[in-house]
């Protein structure tokens, strides 16, 4: 068993695209040709990766920044995947660029410092946030419940 454990992880890396986890240096979804090639979501590590895939609904590509930005912990932009991001947005004509990063201070910080860089090459977003689903009004906290004001949309 440890020796598994030891191979699983010699054997594990990034992907030199996208920077989720790979066996290969190029991982699948990167690879694949039935994703959308002019739209990227921008997530803090390989977790946020299957969270969102495990949903099947998005059908674009990834960039994994690799952490959030955290001054309190010694973690700059320079020690994220965040250069290699506006290149790639830059250099691979992305349309929409979705910043799906986990409400926090250090989230938020991060996802502010991002979409300033991506503004002048593509358009940025970001994901809705809100109550979860069968969750009550009253039990919600006051930013919860502005930001699922904020991130209203229409009943078409």
């Amino acid at each position: 068993m440890a020796q598994a454990l030891v191979d699983a992880k010699s054997q594990m890396g990034y992907c030199s695209i996208c920077f989720h986890l790979s066996a290969e240096p190029v991982c699948d979804i990167c690879k694949s040709n039935s994703r959308d090639l002019q739209t990227l979501c921008v997530v803090a590590d390989s977790r946020d990766v299957i969270a969102l895939e495990k949903t099947r609904e998005y059908r674009g590509k990834y960039h994994v920044l690799g952490g959030l930005i955290s001054p309190m912990e010694g973690i700059g932009p320079e020690q994220l995947n965040i250069g290699p991001l506006v290149h790639r947005v830059n250099q691979d004509n992305i349309q929409e660029a979705i910043i799906a990063i986990s409400p926090s201070i250090e989230g938020d910080t991060t996802t502010l410092y991002v979409g300033q860089l991506l503004k002048p090459f593509t358009k940025v977003t970001r994901i809705a946030f809100g109550l979860p689903m069968g969750g009550d009004l009253e039990y919600a906290d006051e930013v919860t419940l502005a930001r699922a004001l904020e991130g209203r949309r229409s009943l078409d």
